[in-house]
C-alpha cells in the first residue's frame, strides 16, 4: 500500500521498478489529498485509489480508522509513505508494527521533518543525501534501511539539490520494498535500532 500527498513520482517508481518484482505488489494508493496526482497514477495503473482528507472526518483518529479499515480490507502488508505529508499517529503505527517505512530527502538524522533540503542548506553541508527508514512515533527517527550521499559543494538552491536527490530516492525507495518482500530485510538483536539486510 503507498501512500502520497503529491505529484507521485516515488509512486511511480515503486511501479516501474518494483511492483510485480521479488514478491512486491502494489495493491492501493491512498492520499490526504483528492487531487494528488499520485491518485491519477494509480487509476492509470489500474489500482485501488481513494483520497482521506481530514476535514472528511470528525478527527484525526476517525480518518486513521479508516486508513486502517481500508488497509485492512486491501490485506496490505507494508505501508510505503512516498511523499505522505502528514504524521501517523502513535496508535496507527501500532496496528501496523515494523510495517510502515518513508522515504526523507536527507542523511538521516540530520535535518528531520520538513524542508530538509532547506534546513541542510541553511547550515551550510556540501554533503546531501537520502533515507529510507522505519516510520516510529518520532519524526524521522525509525531506523535506517538504506541511505546514498551525494556530494555537491556548489549547491545554494533547493531546487538544485532535489534534482540530485528525487533519481535517488527513485532507486532507494524501491530497493528497499524489494529487500523487505524479499525477506531480506531484519533487525540485529543487539541493537533494534540497527537494520540487518541479508546478502
Amino acid at each position: 500500500m503507498v501512500l502520497a500527498s503529491g505529484a507521485g513520482t516515488n509512486l511511480q517508481a515503486l511501479l516501474d521498478r518494483a511492483n510485480g518484482r521479488d514478491g512486491v505488489e502494489i495493491v492501493a494508493v491512498g492520499s490526504d489529498k483528492p487531487g494528488a496526482k499520485a491518485i491519477d497514477r494509480a487509476r492509470t495503473a489500474g489500482l485501488p485509489a481513494q483520497a482521506f482528507p481530514l476535514g472528511s472526518f470528525p478527527d484525526r483518529d476517525a480518518r486513521e480508522g479508516a486508513m486502517a479499515a481500508w488497509l485492512t480490507h486491501h490485506r496490505a502488508e507494508l505501508i510505503v509513505l512516498a511523499g505522505y505529508m502528514q504524521l501517523l499517529s502513535a496508535r496507527f503505527l501500532a496496528a501496523f508494527p515494523q510495517r510502515v517505512i518513508n522515504v526523507h530527502p536527507a542523511l538521516l538524522p540530520a535535518f528531520p521533518g520538513l524542508n530538509a533540503v532547506e534546513q541542510a542548506l541553511a547550515y551550510g553541508v556540501t554533503v546531501f543525501g537520502v533515507t529510507v527508514h522505519f516510520v516510529d512515533e518520532g519524526i524521522d527517527s525509525g531506523p535506517v534501511i538504506l541511505q546514498r550521499a551525494v556530494a555537491l559543494p556548489d549547491a545554494r538552491d533547493p531546487a538544485e539539490v532535489l534534482e540530485h536527490l528525487h533519481p535517488i530516492e527513485h532507486e532507494l525507495l524501491p530497493e528497499a520494498v524489494r529487500l523487505i518482500a524479499r525477506g531480506a530485510v531484519s533487525f540485529d538483536a543487539s541493537n533494534p535500532r540497527r537494520v540487518v539486510i541479508a546478502p
